[in-house]
């Protein structure tokens, strides 16, 4: 970030909305919006609650989960239609569909299918991460050197070796850009799923602060939320310009 010309730290504009914050707080303009310095203090005293600590582990445990089914199952897939037509001419409709539907809409459909539990939060965080990641890993394929392929199969390697040895390593850069943006679309997902589906978790906490307008309370648990979404976009960017060589060679 610059401003007249000279670099700002790290994270300033940050810094700035944060003073904002501070002054509309200040300035009691809303009873929604609780001064900044206000909401960290209640954060520093509600992160050892029992209640927060185990609204984490729900949360964490159907995030991951998630994530977990979306990536084994997103990644192949995407694979598998870049390489072939038909594959491609069959679910590229159906995955530009969901990537652009109100997957909201189906969470009812969803708990009719398979109840109010963790079973279907996890449905519904893998629905919302899964579909970036097959465009993004697709995309990946699809630009590979024709030539890569030509030499393994040169060199007699079977359909597996091509998969894991060429097409996977090739679209590396594009696969974790879907991860990446395919994991912040998660933690929508399993914020949805906990607020429609089971009252748990997070949701439960965001559920019960609103109902009862406890406003720093609500705002302590969203920041801890956004600051656990941006590491993990963060690291995973990391990783993408780690190995974005392989675009180069590719």
């Amino acid at each position: 970030m610059y401003l007249l010309g000279y670099k700002l730290p790290a994270l300033s504009s940050l810094i700035l909305w944060a003073l904002l914050w501070e002054v509309v707080g200040q300035l009691q303009l809303t009873f929604f919006v609780p001064p900044f310095s206000e909401v960290l203090v209640t954060l520093v005293g509600l992160i050892p609650t029992k209640a927060f600590l185990n609204a984490l582990r729900v949360t964490a445990y159907a995030f991951w989960a998630g994530v977990f089914f979306a990536v084994i199952i997103g990644i192949p897939v995407g694979i598998l239609m870049g390489k072939s037509r038909l594959l491609d001419e069959l679910l590229l409709p159906w995955v530009n569909i969901f990537l652009s539907a109100p997957l909201t809409a189906l969470v009812p459909v969803l708990m009719v299918l398979f109840g109010f539990g963790t079973k279907t939060v996890i449905i519904t965080t893998t629905l919302f991460a899964i579909w970036i990641i097959i465009l993004n890993a697709r995309a990946g394929v699809r630009q590979i050197n024709r030539s890569l392929v030509e030499m393994a199969r040169s060199f007699g390697a079977t359909p597996t070796d091509a998969f894991f040895k060429i097409y996977f390593w090739a679209a590396l850069p594009e696969i974790l850009g879907g991860v990446r943006i395919g994991v912040i679309r998660a933690v929508k997902g399993v914020i949805i799923g906990q607020l429609l589906i089971s009252i748990v978790g997070f949701g439960a906490l965001f559920e019960l602060y609103s109902s009862k307008f406890l406003m720093a309370e609500f705002w302590a648990v969203l920041i801890v939320l956004f600051g656990l979404a941006f590491v993990l976009s963060e690291f995973l960017g990391f990783l993408e310009r780690k190995v974005s060589y392989y675009a180069a060679s590719r």
